[in-house]
């Protein structure tokens, strides 16, 4: 036999060698997973005969509930109940204090323009008292939507001769006696006070006088009068009992 024919046959006998090699690991890779497979159902009836029998604890466990959906849903509706009453409760607040700064600031934009037409009202008020507004005239006509303006606005004026003198809202300038006054009153008025509301925007600047002495001492001659004149009728009626 040549060379070329033993190397012939050792590539032929080579394949079968490596094909009985081949079908060797075949069978042994198939027992390791036929073991694996009976292994892990050996473990799984296990498990299922130690879950049959449960020990104590987790008899404890299996006897608490877990909690229902409705009972779920209702503490969630609870829940989102309370964050709406939060929110609404804010809301109020919120509303409250928005429309407080809202009245606050339109209070003191009010106030800055009346105080800005006060000169034009005393001026308006000075012509008056000299006669200059007659009727039908076109200085008048702005003095009454003056007035209107103002009395929109709530804006009142203060200050009377005979009135009792208030140093909240009166201005003592000067002292001018007033005949028949029986407290201390205002006798003249220099410039007129302005109210906004219940706000004293400007007091009134007044002359003042003292109680007149005679008008008291009048007033307590007539109360002492009227007391006797009380006393006087009432003696007759004591005389008469006393004469029967």
């Amino acid at each position: 036999m040549s060379d070329n024919e033993n190397f012939d046959n050792g590539d032929a006998a080579q394949p079968d060698k490596r094909a009985d090699d081949a079908s060797t690991d075949d069978k042994q890779a198939f027992d390791e997973i036929v073991e694996g497979v009976e292994l892990n159902t050996d473990d799984a009836q296990t498990a299922d005969a130690g879950a049959g029998q449960p020990d104590g604890a987790e008899q404890g466990d299996a006897a608490q509930d877990p909690p229902s959906r409705e009972s779920q849903l209702a503490t969630l509706l609870a829940e989102r109940t309370e964050d709406l009453q939060r929110l609404q409760a804010e809301y109020v607040n919120y509303k409250r204090r928005v429309d407080r700064d809202r009245d606050l600031a339109r209070q003191v934009g009010v106030r800055r323009v009346v105080q800005d037409l006060m000169p034009v009202l005393d001026s308006v008020e000075m012509a008056r008292q000299h006669g200059e507004l007659a009727d039908g005239s076109g200085f008048k006509a702005v003095a009454d939507a003056l007035a209107k303006v103002a009395a929109d606005h709530d804006l009142t004026t203060f200050g009377q001769v005979g009135e009792e003198f208030d140093p909240h809202v009166h201005e003592a300038l000067m002292q001018v006696p007033l005949p028949g006054a029986t407290v201390t009153s205002v006798s003249q008025v220099m410039q007129l006070g302005y109210k906004l509301g219940d706000q004293v925007l400007r007091p009134a600047r007044v002359a003042v006088s003292d109680p007149d002495p005679s008008a008291v001492s009048g007033s307590g001659d007539a109360g002492s009068g009227s007391a006797q004149g009380d006393a006087g009728s009432a003696d007759p009626a004591g005389g008469a009992s006393e004469n029967k």
